[in-house]
């Protein structure tokens, strides 16, 4: 699908915004255009492609490299600064949510709902865990401060024999 696009400066700026499209969108893009929406963000080229990747394909972990791996492949050339600037845009808008793995790569999870991981280690793969863990008690947080969600994430490495 073609996208003619003209450029408005705007604070939020990450791109031009779609002017108009050739023909009436596709129901996939139309999605997106309801998620960016409701979510605040003006529809630019860029997050209509990045949303487009992120959220028609189901529950998933991204990382900014493989996302951008994936634009690539898709002939939608951004730069990977635009990738991270979109990804963090998307959390903040509330589209995704950050989960640190390992305290030096972030994956982006299109479930945005609480829920623990594996991480499997030497592997760079985040996978929700099966329904069936709970917690019984939960600390308090400190004086003057709320908890604001909980991530749990099991590291997991291979056996070895």
């Amino acid at each position: 699908m073609d996208i003619q696009a003209t450029h408005i400066p705007a604070l939020d700026d990450n791109g031009p915004d779609v002017a108009g499209l050739e023909s009436p969108p596709d129901p996939g893009m139309q999605h997106c255009l309801e998620l960016l929406g409701n979510a605040g963000l003006r529809p630019t080229r860029q997050r209509l492609a990045l949303g487009q990747l992120l959220f028609l394909n189901g529950h998933r972990h991204v990382t900014a490299e493989s996302l951008y791996d994936e634009a690539m492949a898709a002939n939608a050339y951004l730069s990977l600064a635009t990738v991270y600037n979109t990804l963090n845009q998307f959390t903040e808008a509330g589209l995704l949510r950050r989960i640190a793995a390992d305290g030096i790569k972030s994956f982006f999870d299109t479930d945005t709902s609480v829920h623990p991981h594996f991480y499997l280690e030497g592997e760079d793969v985040l996978v929700d865990v099966a329904d069936g863990l709970a917690f019984t008690k939960i600390p308090e947080a400190l004086p003057g401060h709320e908890i604001a969600r909980l991530d749990v994430i099991v590291h997991l490495r291979r056996k070895r024999t």
